[in-house]
C-alpha cells in the first residue's frame, strides 16, 4: 500500500497554521479539529515547519507563558516527510526511527499534498490485514 492510497480514503486537506499566531489560537485549531499537529506555513502550500501537541506540552516545562508564545517558536522546523508514492511500510519505519506521528506529504513539486498520521498507518494497516484475511478464508473455504 502507498500513501497515495491513505490520502485517496482520507482527504487531502491539510490545516495550517501562520508562523505568526499565538500558541494559543494554535490550540484552539487543535481542539476544533480534533488533531495531534499542524503544518506552519505563510502561504498553505510551502511548509516553514510543523507544530504538535507535543511541542507544546515540552515548551510549557520551561515557560509558563507558552500560550502567548507565537508558533514559530515552538514548531519543529526540521521536518521529516514523505510522497503519495512512498509506502506505508516505509512511512512505518521513518515514524518508528525518529518517534514521530505526523508526516507532511508533499508532491513533486515540494508543496503540501497531505499529512499522514500515526492512526491513519494503523487504520490502513488494520483495512490491509481484513482484506487478506477474508481472501484466505476465502480461497480455504473453496
Amino acid at each position: 500500500m502507498r500513501i497515495r492510497d491513505i490520502l485517496q480514503t482520507k482527504g487531502s486537506d491539510v490545516v495550517v497554521i501562520a508562523p505568526d499566531s499565538s500558541v494559543r489560537d494554535l490550540v484552539t485549531l487543535l481542539r476544533q479539529h480534533n488533531l495531534g499537529a499542524v503544518i506552519v506555513s505563510t502561504d498553505g502550500t510551502t511548509m516553514t515547519g510543523i507544530v504538535s501537541e507535543r511541542d507544546v506540552v515540552r515548551r510549557l516545562a520551561t515557560d509558563a507563558d507558552v500560550l502567548s508564545a507565537r508558533v514559530a517558536d515552538v514548531m519543529t522546523d526540521v521536518v521529516h516527510t514523505c510522497s503519495p508514492q512512498d509506502s506505508v511500510d516505509s512511512l512505518m519505519a521513518t515514524m518508528t526511527d525518529h518517534r514521530i506521528r505526523h508526516l507532511p506529504v508533499l508532491d513533486a513539486d515540494g508543496h503540501l499534498s497531505g499529512i499522514v498520521s500515526i492512526g491513519d498507518v494503523v487504520k490502513s494497516t488494520i483495512t490491509t490485514l481484513q482484506y487478506e484475511r477474508d481472501r484466505l478464508q476465502e480461497y480455504v473455504s473453496s
